[in-house]
């Protein structure tokens, strides 16, 4: 498979995975995207779900991060990234003030976080790896970010 086979599919992957997957409906995530690209109501960012923010945040990141590591762009992908600082904080304070819940193994709370943790030491890892311009690590890891979402979306999101 070409290498730009591989970028269309990673981009087409994405595109599929991206939209707020932990909204509580379809209904629900078509507002929260609305909210964010045109502002939220009486100041409420998505709902008060921190958790779908960071998806809207990573959305946009990651089509970023996917034409800088096509294009061999380092800079373009490390500075991408540095939109995603404080997410995963904001997103495990929402767990423990009970603004987050899953669609899918609520119960499995715990591990949801360990994974977005996992996901999050990824990204700093591209980052670093932007920063070097180190094209196979970036092609390498946004792989592996693109694998974690799948992951993630199969246990917590979809039916």
């Amino acid at each position: 498979m070409s290498r730009t086979a591989i970028y269309l599919l990673i981009g087409a992957s994405i595109a599929v995975l991206s939209f707020a997957p932990f909204a509580k409906s379809d209904q629900d995530e078509k507002q929260h995207v609305t909210e964010h690209m045109h502002g939220s109501p009486a100041g409420h960012e998505h709902g008060g779900n921190p958790l779908i923010a960071e998806m809207v945040a990573l959305d946009a990141v990651f089509r970023d991060v996917v034409s800088g590591v096509a294009m061999g762009d380092g800079k373009r992908v490390h500075e991408a990234l540095e939109k995603m600082h404080g997410t995963m904080e904001k997103t495990h304070e929402g767990v423990r003030h009970g603004t987050v819940t899953l669609k899918k193994n609520a119960n499995r709370l715990k591990e949801f976080v360990e994974q977005d943790k996992e996901f999050h030491g990824k990204l700093e890892e591209l980052a670093k790896a932007g920063h070097r311009n180190d094209g196979n690590a970036m092609l390498s890891l946004t792989k592996a970010l693109l694998d974690g979402c799948v992951r993630c979306h199969r246990d917590f999101r979809n039916p």
